[in-house]
């Protein structure tokens, strides 16, 4: 069983890295006004993560997984960071991500 929550550990930390890339490609591409196809596919990426999250109600899918072989109740049981920042990445992610929307608004709008 330890097995299987290392690899859910394992993938769900891969995901979240591509994630991170991902967030932080749209973050550079808007604000040097590089808006391409990859910018749309970003926002799609995530915004079909926030559609997963919402149909599991704020939970990945992921962590439901895992929590089959964990009882523990710290934040970071099902993936490999640190316990504040598993705790914290949905208000961080979501905010960064509001910001990089925010500023392909305007860039889109003064084109």
């Amino acid at each position: 069983m330890e097995w299987k929550l290392t690899g859910i550990k394992t993938v769900h930390t891969v995901i979240w890295v591509g994630f991170n890339i991902i967030l932080f490609y749209l973050l550079y591409a808007v604000t040097t006004n590089k808006i391409d196809m990859w910018v749309w596919m970003g926002v799609s990426a995530v915004l079909l993560e926030g559609v997963v999250l919402a149909i599991f109600k704020l939970t990945c899918p992921l962590t439901l997984l895992a929590r089959k072989y964990s009882a523990s109740a710290s934040d970071n049981f099902d993936i490999y960071l640190p316990n504040w920042m598993a705790r914290n990445t949905k208000r961080i992610y979501t905010t960064m991500f509001v910001v990089i929307l925010g500023i392909l608004a305007y860039q889109l709008v003064t084109g």
